[in-house]
């Protein structure tokens, strides 16, 4: 409830029922065109993983895991995934995918730590995308390229929704031309401003932006934000952004980046101090060569529907846990919660 925000003069421009089919049209929509423009297979996932494998993401290096205990395995530990990141890796190797090739999943996770506002829930439903690369293609050439067919698959999308819903033709269309600037020239650009102040004014003035190499201190002797070391390059990496005119925000949809190699990944266990997980198996196979070069991200689809309906929280467009206050006073704005 501490960070709820509730616009003036709001109101859903479609039915309970209206949203439901507006949901599952963009979520059907969206995924069908991204793997067409990505070359990407719809694959199984696992909900769980062993937390031995090192599998699990770390995100930003401080969430909890979602953990229990196997009641037939003598309580062994079990971990709810937070992401799929190197899950999907090995996928990819295990098999047999080949260059130009990828696979997407739906990644469904608890993130028991999130700080619940309206854009962040204790359930996170996403997209979860790897795809298998070659060595010439880790460069930001090709991570630009990338970012423009995951741009251009929102933007198809939205003009989809609009066409099957009139009454959401009012709503602002995103600029399918995307901005690209770095963390440290958005710190040179905003000084004096918070990480997430910089990427408000920014995005407010260039709409779709994408933010690139998160993760390393900047010249202040901060990162822009935190990523964990295993899994993203953090100088081929990014935020995908897109502005949220009912919230006046900067809205993150992807965070998405060219996987580490051998030599990212030594380098960044040891800046983040993390030199422990060397000895885990995934990180092992990273370190060894043996697993093939990846770019790969997550695309949120809760946060795809709340920005192609034009929603102020993301409880109206998917089920989740909150308190009593929050429903209370959403309910009394005319936010119908799910």
């Amino acid at each position: 409830m501490e960070h709820l925000i509730i616009p003036e003069d709001y109101f859903s421009p479609l039915s309970l029922y209206d949203t439901q089919v507006a949901i599952k049209t963009v979520k059907d929509f969206f995924q069908s065109v991204l793997s067409k423009q990505l070359n990407l297979l719809r694959v199984s996932s696992p909900l769980f993983v062993d937390p031995a494998s090192g599998m699990n993401d770390n995100l930003n290096g401080i969430e909890r895991p979602v953990s229990f205990g196997i009641k037939e395995q003598n309580e062994r530990q079990a971990e709810i995934v937070q992401s799929l990141a190197k899950w999907k890796r090995y996928a990819l190797k295990e098999y047999g995918f080949a260059h130009g090739e990828g696979l997407y999943t739906d990644m469904n996770a608890i993130r028991r730590d999130e700080d619940l506002d309206n854009l962040h829930s204790i359930y996170v439903d996403q997209w979860d995308w790897e795809k298998v690369i070659r060595l010439e293609d880790r460069n930001e050439a090709y991570l630009k390229s990338v970012v423009r067919s995951i741009v251009s698959a929102v933007c198809a999308t939205e003009m989809n929704l609009h066409a099957m819903f009139p009454q959401l033709q009012e709503l602002p269309l995103h600029s399918p031309n995307v901005t690209f600037i770095t963390t440290q020239e958005l710190e040179d650009q905003y000084p004096d401003l918070t990480p997430k102040e910089r990427e408000n004014a920014f995005v407010k003035e260039h709409g779709t932006t994408f933010l690139m190499k998160i993760g390393a201190p900047l010249k202040s002797g901060k990162p822009h934000d935190g990523r964990a070391p295993d899994y993203d390059d953090w100088d081929l990496n990014g935020d995908l952004l897109f502005w949220n005119d009912p919230l006046q925000c900067s809205y993150e949809l992807s965070s998405m980046g060219i996987r580490v190699s051998p030599e990212s990944m030594d380098r960044q266990l040891t800046m983040a101090g993390c030199d422990d997980r060397r000895t885990l198996p995934f990180h092992k196979a990273v370190l060894a060569g043996e697993l093939p070069y990846t770019i790969g991200g997550g695309i949120g689809q809760s946060r795809l529907c709340m920005l192609l309906l034009g929603s102020v929280h993301i409880g109206e467009v998917q089920a989740s846990v909150w308190d009593k206050a929050t429903r209370e006073a959403c309910a009394k704005a005319g936010i119908p919660l799910l």
